[in-house]
């Protein structure tokens, strides 16, 4: 296509791999903007959902562990269920990207600007 054009034609195809690049990595912003995942504690007695990208959307806790003498077990359940929650956000973004670099052609660990 740019033959005689030295190392241009090269730099032509880079580039247009970068758009394209570009574009997935925004189209998976918003996909993480909806994934969700749950973490969980207290034998799922506490749970938390947050978007992959670990943003807190609900908590949902079961009444029985409602007891005034065990505020601080309570608590301790709640920010437990939020760092799961945060954790598997961070790992399921870590994989998503994981697979778009690779579908791309490049090392599957590589660390993007996310």
């Amino acid at each position: 296509m740019f033959k005689g054009l030295g190392g241009l034609g090269d730099m032509a195809g880079m580039m247009k791999k970068a758009q394209e690049m570009q574009t997935q990595m925004a189209d998976l912003q918003e996909k993480l903007e909806t994934m969700t995942v749950v973490g969980e504690s207290g034998a799922g007695l506490v749970k938390a959902t947050a978007t992959a990208k670990g943003v807190l959307t609900g908590l949902d806790i079961d009444p029985t562990i409602f007891n005034p003498t065990e505020k601080e077990v309570v608590e301790d359940l709640i920010l437990a269920a939020i760092k799961d929650a945060q954790a598997k956000a961070a790992d399921r973004a870590q994989r998503e990207m994981g697979e778009l670099t690779e579908a791309l052609g490049l090392p599957k660990d590589m660390n993007l600007p996310f």
